[in-house]
């Protein structure tokens, strides 16, 4: 986030604080979206996603008053999402169904109009996302916030409330635990080893 992005949210918050419900609102704007993404990414259900994004600011507005600043506000914000994507995880006991909102945006934006093309990534980004949401909850977790969402490794340990060093690690771990899933699905070997992991083209990024 920028110095300037932050001195907005920062101002919005404080005018949150003292009552100003416009500007709670505003933050809402500003920050659901990526709210709303995240959760696609951890649920692969854009009902869910919808339903999380909901609790997350219904959360954050009767938590307001607890926020002191000694952090972003979004980390914040990103810590209590966090927390709802993974009572919703835990709650599924199952496996999210691939057939779902993040293969079609995928498809359609890769395929570039092509319906051949369009066949043969659906059958490889099938394989993909079974072998992303099989990842351990750190793992997808970490994968989602950068590689998906474009957070730095040292946001995202704020986000996490983990070491940079662990970030990194569990980026590393989930590329080695996806190429092996994928493998033993048979998806489709690429020369890109960063391929596998090319969500952020067509999973709401």
């Amino acid at each position: 986030m920028s110095e300037r992005e932050s001195h907005i949210a920062a101002t919005l918050v404080a005018q949150a604080q003292q009552g100003d419900r416009r500007a709670f609102d505003e933050l809402v704007r500003r920050y659901r979206p990526r709210i709303f993404a995240l959760a696609l990414h951890m649920t692969g259900s854009a009902s869910d996603a919808d339903d999380i994004t909901q609790e997350t600011f219904v959360k954050a507005f009767a938590a307001l008053g607890q926020f002191a600043g000694k952090s972003e506000f979004f980390t914040w914000l990103y810590r209590i999402a966090l927390n709802q994507c993974l009572s919703a995880r835990r709650r599924s006991g199952k496996m999210i169904p691939t057939d779902d909102t993040r293969l079609q945006l995928a498809v359609d934006v890769d395929a570039d109009g092509d319906p051949w093309r369009a066949i043969d990534l659906r059958r490889t980004y099938r394989q993909l996302i079974v072998a992303f949401d099989a990842l351990p909850a750190e793992l997808k977790t970490a994968v989602t916030l950068v590689l998906l969402q474009g957070f730095s490794h040292a946001e995202c340990a704020v986000i996490m409330n983990c070491a940079e060093g662990t970030v990194s690690w569990r980026i590393h771990q989930a590329r080695l635990t996806l190429r092996k899933q994928l493998t033993g699905l048979g998806a489709k070997r690429t020369q890109d080893s960063d391929a596998e992991l090319s969500l952020a083209d067509g999973l709401l990024a």
